[in-house]
């Protein structure tokens, strides 16, 4: 009796976990299948950074234009304006009056932000190992850092997707040492002119 009483929670507890991970793999799914019919995406962010070295958390504001497969343009408007532009493999850090500022890292930057807001990052297994769960609202995607230079920076990146807008509307990037950035994307246009 005892050896099919084991028998029977072992193969439910097999199904729920089998379940789960279907469940899992069509959200991410449903999430890729969605990024690949956005052409562009223009949206109002809110970006909050909170660290240790921080007494509070530090609010910047700005806009954001996205056009797929290579061009963004992360435009920072408060508290002090800059903008960071990715065309192709080539992007710039522009600072007010100040010398455009070129470098791999700022591409990189640039690229992930780009990719995470298109959902691109989903498929990406050599860059991230991906987790996905169903909330009310939305679907939350948790991606681990699978590359060295990544998992020097970042331990995971979670992004948060509106079911009803069907696209990301935030991004959360846990960092190693600890800080977080919450990146909240408003007033959201998906294949706009």
């Amino acid at each position: 009796m005892k050896r099919y009483i084991l028998f029977t929670i072992y193969c439910l507890l097999f199904t729920v976990l089998a379940a789960q991970g279907l469940s899992e793999q069509k959200i991410i799914e449903k999430m890729a299948s969605a990024a690949e019919k956005i052409k562009t995406v223009e949206c109002n962010f809110t970006q909050t950074k909170q660290s240790k070295m921080l007494s509070k958390p530090q609010m910047s504001e700005g806009k954001m234009f996205c056009q797929q497969p290579d061009k963004l343009r992360w435009e920072y408007t408060s508290p002090r304006a800059s903008t960071l532009v990715l065309e192709g493999t080539e992007a710039r850090l522009l600072k007010g009056n100040e010398q455009e500022a070129r470098n791999k890292f700022i591409g990189e930057m640039a690229r992930m932000i780009m990719n995470c807001v298109a959902g691109k990052n989903l498929t990406d297994n050599k860059t991230f190992q991906v987790s996905a769960k169903e909330m009310p609202t939305e679907y939350v995607a948790t991606l681990v850092p699978q590359r060295k230079d990544m998992k020097r920076l970042y331990t995971k990146l979670v992004l948060h997707y509106n079911l009803k807008q069907e696209t990301v509307t935030e991004i959360e990037l846990h960092e190693k040492n600890g800080d977080r950035t919450l990146i909240e994307l408003h007033d959201i246009s998906i294949n706009g002119k």
